[in-house]
């Protein structure tokens, strides 16, 4: 009798989601080339190829298109053997950063459903410091955040470029301060400028304080004032205004993941999100 391996039904689902045998890989923790192993085997039990190979995409074949809702089914039945008919829900809290939640958390939300439909997930968006803050209390199992001051340790998701940005029809009128729009103290990247703007001996006056990043890109897409931004979260309709009006290079900053999770499925999950942040943000 012919028998699926879950670890290899596993392997493929990770390859569809993720779409590459390296993000598989680094979601499971272990090599491309057992990833592919894998995928090798599962294939020759089902006597079908799943997975179209080459050198700038993995895509499925109409098979593999065929098999995957099988393959969700069987990992979702698998868990559930697992954990009893009815299992308690587990819950997996997670922190943001609102300057680093880009157009990473669709795809992010999207792929951790699909890989951990039974995962509840609870999500927070806020300044790194307080995530952090609130993660360093057990409030969190990880957070996603900027780096912050000389704090160690984490996990690098992604290294982003700041700019100005604004309308391509803002204005600044000479003599007058540069108009701002950023989030309230303490965000990290508010004293970034701040201090960029002063050293530079540049004059601003803060025009808009969100309470969040879309508002303040709002007020940006408006026209209101000019706002820090990193390059990979600013909107379409938003233009790095910095180097035609002389504003000061504000560099780089990473994004880091920190977590304490132990359990499996939980781990499991985080490491879908951890190469799902980098696949997107490195096309972004």
């Amino acid at each position: 009798m012919t028998t699926l391996d879950i670890d290899t039904v596993h392997a493929f689902l990770l390859v569809a989601e993720l779409q590459g045998f390296t993000r598989a890989a680094e979601a499971l923790g272990t090599t491309q080339a057992a990833i592919s192993m894998k995928l090798q085997r599962l294939e020759t039990v089902l006597g079908k190829r799943l997975v179209e190979r080459s050198p700038r995409a993995v895509r499925l074949t109409a098979d593999g298109s065929a098999f995957l809702p099988h393959a969700r089914a069987l990992i979702e039945a698998h868990d559930r053997a697992l954990s009893g008919e009815t299992p308690a829900r587990q819950q997996l809290t997670l922190g943001i950063s609102d300057h680093a939640a880009g157009p990473e958390l669709v795809p992010l939300l999207e792929r951790l459903h699909a890989m951990a439909s039974r995962l509840a997930l609870a999500v927070t968006i806020g300044f790194s410091r307080t995530m952090l803050d609130a993660y360093d209390a057990g409030d969190f199992d990880a957070v996603i955040v900027r780096q912050e001051g000389s704090r160690r340790g984490g996990e690098k998701l992604a290294e982003d470029q700041f700019g100005w940005f604004a309308t391509k029809r803002f204005v600044w009128p000479r003599g007058d301060a540069l108009p701002l729009a950023t989030l309230a103290p303490p965000c990290g990247v508010r004293a970034l400028a701040v201090r960029a703007l002063d050293k530079a001996g540049i004059d601003w006056n803060e025009s808009f304080v969100g309470g969040g990043v879309t508002a303040v890109t709002a007020a940006a897409l408006a026209g209101l004032a000019v706002a820090p931004l990193a390059r990979r979260i600013a909107p379409a309709g938003l233009i790095d205004v910095g180097p035609s009006h002389k504003l000061p290079r504000l560099g780089a900053s990473k994004v880091m993941l920190h977590s304490k999770i132990s359990d499996p499925a939980k781990l499991a999950a985080l490491r879908t999100l951890a190469a799902t942040f980098r696949s997107v943000a490195a096309t972004a």
